[in-house]
């Protein structure tokens, strides 16, 4: 793994996921990343959202560069979570990449409405999901200039 070329900070990425599964496959991908990371998972909306606003035993947690969000979450689903990050002034500017197993056309205009920076599909197959988690580093960590985190 390589440090950030632009700052020399890792980067730091949230995932907010409920499936096990899926976060195992995810620390997987992103293990051999290009670039240094660092991934925190919160399984459900409302610990994202206490996460992001650093609430409770939040309090210390690192400012995400990129937020990884699934759409179907328990207590808060990830459509929420997406319109209250783009509503809050200090959260609005971390690129949102949904990933999700939905298709549907309604969840990808709704999605983008609420301003998502992208919308992924899940593959269910082994293989093309780290396929696709790895071309989402390779975009979103090497070539994107993401904001610096001292707003």
């Amino acid at each position: 793994m390589t440090e950030r070329k632009s700052s020399g900070n890792l980067i730091e990425i949230l995932l907010v996921e409920d499936n096990p599964g899926d976060v195992r496959l995810m620390k997987e991908a992103l293990k051999d990343a290009k670039v240094f990371n660092n991934l925190s998972v919160a399984g459900d909306g409302e610990e994202a959202m206490a996460f992001l606003r650093k609430e409770g035993i939040y309090a210390d947690t690192p400012h995400p560069d990129l937020i990884m969000l699934d759409l179907n979450l328990p207590k808060k689903d990830g459509r929420e979570v997406l319109a209250e990050i783009k509503a809050d002034p200090e959260l609005k500017r971390i690129p949102v990449v949904v990933i999700t197993t939905s298709r549907a056309e309604e969840d990808i205009i709704k999605t983008y409405n609420l301003h998502a920076n992208c919308y992924v599909t899940k593959p269910v197959d082994l293989d093309q999901f780290i396929k696709v988690v790895q071309s989402i580093e390779d975009f979103w960590l090497s070539i994107v200039k993401l904001p610096t985190r001292s707003e």
